[in-house]
């Protein structure tokens, strides 16, 4: 869940002597000249203006690829020749050149009237294409569909998967010398040889329950897992994960609207405590043959494989396995020659191990790698000998480094991504090899959230920023001096529309100070003309848990949009992180919850919110709100239920009710087994409290959600019933987890959100 950046829309000037003197907000938006005489344009925001005409969706800069020489860059474009068609053209880095590299009419198969739909592309070493089209959604992403590839030389455009059905391949890719695409196929791995288009099958085995070269809803939603193989450097061997489901029990969905009767969807899902999928890892010729298997002591189901990749050669493999409590993981080097393992290092943590940081990121000259670790209270980045017995810190100080962007061992730096002193905004840095005093590559005058993609050489980048109230603007950057070549996509016509079409408002970023707790960072949205002398209704948009960041100085698209409707409306909107949220504020913020989820940190939130009035008297306390999806959802229920003398009105959508009903490498990363944390998991989850109710509720879930079951809020509404409490409620059938799908969705969910807030949270009761 994103949030938003920059100021570019202002309040109107009379009310600049009121808000100067409360010292708490510190940043204003106020009309120029420009907006005032452009004021017959301006009309408010609507859901319809947001959610069905699309009025305000912003231009993103994508598909776009670095040449192998370093001296360009390939985008997709419309094509001049053929409507509807793209072209595939080249860019040159210095002068901006442009030539048509591949024309769209070059994409056309034979028997075909029209040219492929690209939805995603590469190229191979020697400079053939590879064209991903016809995709289909797999849980979340669109990630089976059909592959094609591109001959430059030769002109000849064909389809790989020989007979497949169509829309079943999945992450096809190229072997390192461009002769052969590997790719999975119902859970089976595939080479194909482009000379003749003979097909070798690697593994035979594939089944719903034995997955080879991808993984189960578990693995890809929580470790972040999808593409389950790794060509060898020398291209001669296949590494990959196997994935045993057989004792995961299934989860059925029910569909009642699609047929005359209803139909089961079933979805492999381990709840906490239940079975996991058992994962190994082995090696198999790209020619064919036996796989052999790396043979790791100890319960497959009570480990995950995090890890799996070439080790800067095509000798070994490094594999990261962690335990399933999560508070450890070890990196064993594997050998191809005999398939011995050998550990190279364990790092170890009282609470738990973010996915995101078990990464070994290796050096091209195979002397070592990389790693993230927060074993002195903040993450940085460690540098290892390649047997894991040297180690070197390279960014100590008391800052986290939030992500590594690239290793340019030919420059002799690593980029690394971090923000020492504002939590809520990210900047580029880059540290010697050797490691030393970070040196800030991002403008020192520059804020708000920046992204980069950097070329193979790292000679340059594209660089995205965007702040709470300006949308993204993309650029081509020189490295290591940043200064812009071209502006890709600057997202004009958006940023005009919002400073003269809209109603100002104002905004501020703060820290609010709570008992016993470090200060929270948090902004604030408020209505035009507000004034402090008034009372208004207040909406907290909370998420909480380990899984998100809320106060980011970052476009927030839809999500802002949406707030700013609410705060048109006469409602002051707020957003607070909490400790436990993914903050770089250092271990001890982010991980202090470790085994009380929903505790500590509905205990923060309340305590900023009363913390808020007692320094501002515009706050109507009869008239505060809350909503949140998801974990914030859950959120959302733990402050109505656990303090329902603070909150009068709450929107949950698709919340964990009981946290025992949610998967076990999520659940369990933070609250430890439920066998052993049993007294912790009843009284984090939200269901446990119910009979506290007093304020507003709505709940709001899809049948179809496969992350966070429908189950759930059934669960919650029997617990409702059984205190006799009373609530609102809004199912969508066979809907997932993000409630887009079906026509009109989500435009009927947020008109259906602002109308429950206009009758149990008016704007106009208790005004002075």
């Amino acid at each position: 869940m994103a949030m938003i950046g920059n100021a570019a829309l202002k309040s109107r000037p009379s009310a600049f002597a009121v808000w100067f003197m409360i010292p708490l907000f510190s940043a204003f938006l106020f009309a120029g000249p420009e907006q005032m005489d452009q004021a017959e344009q301006i009309t408010p925001l609507s859901v319809d203006r947001i959610f069905k005409d699309h009025a305000f969706r912003s231009e993103r800069f994508g598909q776009t690829r670095w040449t192998t020489d370093g001296t360009g860059y390939t985008m997709l474009e419309a094509s001049g020749d053929i409507p509807s068609g793209k072209d595939i053209v080249r860019y040159d880095i210095q002068t901006g050149k442009k030539s048509v590299l591949i024309s769209a009419a070059q994409l056309v198969p034979e028997g075909a009237d029209k040219p492929l739909t690209i939805d995603d592309y590469d190229w191979s070493s020697d400079g053939k294409l590879l064209i991903y089209a016809n995709s289909k959604r797999v849980w979340r992403d669109n990630t089976r569909g059909d592959y094609w590839v591109l001959d430059l030389n030769g002109g000849t455009l064909c389809q790989l998967g020989g007979k497949a059905e169509p829309s079943t391949l999945m992450f096809a890719k190229f072997s390192p010398d461009g002769t052969r695409v590997a790719y999975v196929m119902k859970n089976d791995i595939y080479v194909e040889h482009l000379a003749d288009g003979s097909i070798t099958t690697l593994t035979s085995d594939g089944s719903e329950t034995t997955i080879n070269g991808t993984f189960d809803w578990a693995y890809e939603e929580e470790l972040g897992l999808q593409d389950g193989y790794r060509w060898s450097p020398d291209g001669k061997w296949i590494a990959y994960w196997q994935l045993d489901a057989s004792g995961v029990r299934n989860f059925l969905m029910i569909n009642n609207t699609d047929d005359l009767y209803s139909r089961t969807i079933p979805v492999q899902y381990p709840k906490t405590g239940e079975t996991n999928s058992a994962a190994r890892a082995g090696i198999v010729s790209a020619s064919g043959g036996p796989t052999r298997w790396f043979a790791f002591q100890g319960d497959p189901r009570l480990h995950y494989l995090v890890q799996l990749e070439w080790a800067a050669g095509s000798r070994e493999v490094c594999i990261l396995r962690m335990p399933r409590n999560q508070q450890s993981v070890t990196a064993w080097m594997g050998q191809v020659s005999d398939m011995s393992l050998k550990p190279i290092f364990t790092e170890s943590e009282d609470a738990w191990l973010e996915p995101q940081d078990m990464d070994v990121r290796w050096f091209d000259d195979a002397s070592g790698f990389l790693w993230l670790s927060e074993r002195d209270g903040w993450r940085h980045l460690y540098r290892y000998s390649r047997d894991g017995r040297t180690v070197r810190l390279l960014t100590p100080g008391t800052y986290d480094v939030t992500e590594i962007v690239r290793i340019d061992e030919s420059r002799n730096r690593i980029y690394f991504m971090a923000s020492p002193d504002n939590p809520t905004e990210r900047y580029l840095y880059m540290v010697p090899l050797a490691g030393g005093e970070p040196v800030r590559v991002t403008p020192a005058d520059a804020t708000g959230t920046h992204r980069y993609r950097l070329s193979d050489d790292g000679t340059h980048a594209f660089h995205t920023v965007s702040s709470f109230m300006d949308p993204p603007v993309t650029s081509l950057v020189t490295l290591p001096d940043h200064a812009v070549l071209r502006v890709m996509v600057d997202n004009a016509k958006l940023r005009h529309q919002l400073q003269t079409e809209l109603v100002p408002v104002s905004w501020s970023f703060f820290r609010i100070p709570i008992h016993e707790g470090p200060e929270l960072d948090a902004w604030a949205m408020y209505p035009p003309d507000f004034d402090p002398a008034r009372k208004y209704p207040v909406l907290f948009y909370v998420y909480g848990e380990p899984g998100s960041q809320t106060v980011r100085n970052a476009w927030g698209g839809t999500y802002g949009l949406w707030h700013r409707l609410l705060a048109e409306h006469g409602y002051v909107v707020i957003s607070a992180d909490n400790r436990g949220t993914p903050s770089p504020r250092g271990r001890e913020f982010r991980k202090c919850v470790y085994g009380g989820i929903g505790v500590l940190s509905s205990s923060d939130q309340a305590a900023a919110l009363q913390s808020l009035m007692q320094q501002h008297q515009w706050i109507d306390p009869d008239r505060v709100g809350i909503w949140g999806w998801s974990g914030g959802g859950s959120m959302t229920l733990n402050m109505l239920f656990r303090y329902p003398h603070l909150y009068k009105v709450g929107i949950s959508i698709a919340p964990v009710s009981n946290q025992r009903y949610y998967d076990s490498i999520y659940q369990e990363r933070y609250m430890g087994l439920p066998s052993e944390n049993p007294e912790g998991y009843r009284n984090g989850s939200p269901i446990t409290h119910a009979e506290n109710l007093q304020g507003d509720l709505l709940l709001i879930h899809g049948t179809g959600d496969d992350n966070v079951h429908y189950q759930n809020t059934e669960a919650l509404i029997n617990a409702l019933v059984a205190h006799h409490k009373f609530f609102d409620l809004m199912i969508y059938p066979n809907r997932s987890h993000g409630l887009f799908e079906g026509e009109n969705m989500p435009r009927h969910l947020y008109a259906r959100m602002l109308r429950y807030l206009l009758e149990h949270l008016p704007v106009t009761a208790g005004e002075n």
